[in-house]
């Protein structure tokens, strides 16, 4: 994810790396998928602080020294699909293999999934294009073209589209799942973040440089509505209950705003960790989920009716685990990071990303469950 606007000079990876003051002894040592240790979180002292009982199951090594971006998890194949560079990581969570390496890209950011049509789509922001290939044989099979710095994306299986966010273009791409043809753009009034679908014909997106939410009628490809988040600031990841209509947004000044999204009324603001990127809601155990890169840490909140919400606890996890996908059959979380360490020379002027580098051979996924 991509931050735009006020948040340019702390892009992903200064939010991710150079912000957090990554340091190698930060990171601690990567544990092998096989032999899981046992964390904090399992203790009896740990339990009665983190009433949660998410604690750290295992943790998976993937190859691969680039850095990483959006997660999408396909339940029925068990499979982890990780925006990772310039390909896709493919891993099966329960034998901790990689399955398959998607090549061929340039800078990529999100992944969605349509398995009605046995299609995946992936954003590269630095190609500016969406790159489709076949769940089945996960391989390429054509692309589509899109704005400058595509970056989030959603499949909404009400009009059969997959809705790009294009961050700094401030549009959206919208390309028919069924044909990989692009059908529209929309002007969204600012830099998007994360999107989510409902499944009735609506698409919603966070807007970091206005600090807002947009609804996009999702067949006309029209805004419709326009929401506030105030005290809300830089929103990042957006989760849905889709049967309750209520968003979740992450927002970057420790914040997770809880908005109606049939009205946009302000339900309720929870305090969650520093450098949120990725927000998921669990429809199984209506916990509500903020991993949050700069802390180390995963909040939980839950929803107790459909107005009222409050912090479980805060889980730890790792530094840079920022970015999340989530298991509603298993109810477990993934999240993906790194070890990294600081670029001996750098040129005079370049981004805070470009400090650092991860450290080969150290990426890897950690799962957390109950």
């Amino acid at each position: 994810m991509k931050h735009t606007g006020a948040l340019r000079a702390a892009s992903v990876w200064a939010a991710g790396v150079a912000t957090l003051g990554f340091t190698l002894a930060a990171y601690g040592h990567t544990r092998s998928a096989a032999a899981p240790s046992r964390t904090a979180a399992q203790t009896p002292a740990a339990q009665s602080s983190n009433p949660s009982g998410y604690h750290l199951i295992k943790t998976i090594p993937v190859p691969g020294n680039t850095f990483w971006d959006y997660l999408k998890f396909q339940p029925s194949t068990r499979r982890l699909f990780i925006a990772h560079g310039n390909h896709v990581s493919v891993v099966n969570v329960d034998t901790g293999k990689v399955v398959a390496e998607i090549g061929g890209m340039q800078g990529i950011h999100g992944v969605v999934l349509a398995p009605e049509f046995n299609r995946g789509f992936v954003t590269d922001g630095r190609a500016a294009k969406v790159w489709i290939f076949n769940l089945r044989t996960l391989k390429v099979i054509g692309s589509a073209p899109a704005d400058r710095d595509a970056d989030g994306d959603v499949y909404d299986p009400a009009s059969k589209r997959v809705f790009t966010m294009n961050g700094d273009s401030h549009t959206s791409t919208v390309i028919d799942a069924r044909t990989g043809k692009v059908v529209g753009h929309i002007a969204l009034g600012g830099g998007p973040e994360f999107p989510v679908a409902d499944g009735r014909g609506h698409v919603y997106a966070n807007i970091e440089t206005t600090s807002e939410i947009v609804d996009i009628n999702s067949r006309t490809m029209k805004i419709v509505h326009r929401w506030p988040l105030a005290p809300g600031q830089h929103p990042s990841g957006l989760a849905i209950d889709a049967r309750h209509h209520i968003l979740f947004s992450g927002c970057h000044n420790q914040k997770m705003v809880i908005m109606n999204a049939e009205n946009g009324k302000i339900l309720a603001t929870v305090p969650i960790g520093r450098g949120v990127d990725a927000v998921r809601f669990d429809p199984g155990t209506g916990d509500a989920f903020s991993s949050n890169g700069m802390d180390a840490n995963l909040t939980v909140v839950h929803e107790d009716s459909p107005t009222r919400f409050h912090v479980v606890a805060n889980v730890s996890t790792e530094r840079g685990a920022r970015t999340m996908a989530l298991d509603p059959t298993t109810h477990e979380i993934f999240l993906v990071t790194a070890k990294m360490e600081r670029v001996a020379h750098v040129p005079a002027g370049a981004p805070p990303w470009r400090r650092f580098r991860p450290v080969p051979n150290s990426f890897h996924v950690l799962v957390f469950g109950r």
